[in-house]
């Protein structure tokens, strides 16, 4: 067992049931000239996330532990895009619409593959997700029992969207839930910060917090 100094309080995990999951680090959200630039948001905000993943990455692959990447992306006829998720507000590019770096958010495209920092290696899983949840219409679930999965840590964008709600979900399902804390952005550094205390709030009624070095500190001991 390993214990890592964490938030609320100290979070232990088996290694041989533990997997990592890394949400949506796609070129369209974090990179210049992608989507989310394109709505009118500050990527330097994402971009602090790139090395502190990259990082983590390293390190469960130097230990051989599973590694699960998620990407948002949605069938080329948009049928699994809902309109309520698609059609709302009033932005000048929407999903499936031709984007800086393809069609937005549509599989295959440029925009909707994950950055060459962070990119999947031999091995590793990805799953497409056409939810902000990675459980949700994937199977990730399947994936993780078939891993002996009970604890899973987490990195990726946007903290208080895709990464809280896949947390949220794994919890429903009674996996342990640790976030990285630099590993993890928003467009808004408030609504990171608020997730953050969200999920550790009540005792941990989420998931456990934890900053790099000590979860690096902790498998290296």
């Amino acid at each position: 067992m390993i214990t890592v100094d964490a938030s609320p309080f100290e979070f232990t995990f088996d290694p041989a049931a533990t997997a990592l999951v890394v949400i949506d680090m796609q070129r369209d959200f974090i990179e210049p000239g992608g989507f989310g630039e394109t709505l009118g948001n500050d990527i330097s905000h994402m971009q602090r996330a790139i090395a502190p993943t990259a990082m983590l990455l390293r390190l469960f692959r130097e230990e051989g532990w599973p590694v699960i990447h998620t990407r948002e992306t949605h069938a080329q006829d948009l049928s699994n895009c809902p309109p309520a998720k698609r059609d709302r507000g009033s932005p000048a590019l929407r999903i499936g619409d031709i984007g800086p770096m393809g069609r937005i958010l549509i599989q295959g495209e440029p925009g909707a593959e994950i950055i060459a920092e962070c990119a999947p290696v031999a091995g590793e899983t990805v799953i497409d997700k056409p939810g902000k949840g990675a459980f949700y219409a994937t199977e990730l679930g399947i994936i993780l029992e078939g891993l002996g999965a009970r604890s899973l840590v987490f990195a990726g964008v946007t903290t208080e969207v895709c990464v809280q709600t896949t947390m949220r979900e794994a919890n429903d399902r009674g996996f342990e839930c640790l976030l990285i804390e630099e590993a993890t952005e928003s467009y808004f550094p408030a609504f990171k910060a608020a997730t953050l205390d969200m999920i550790r709030a009540q005792g941990g009624i989420v998931g456990w917090t934890a900053p790099l070095a000590s979860f690096e500190k902790a498998i290296q001991q």
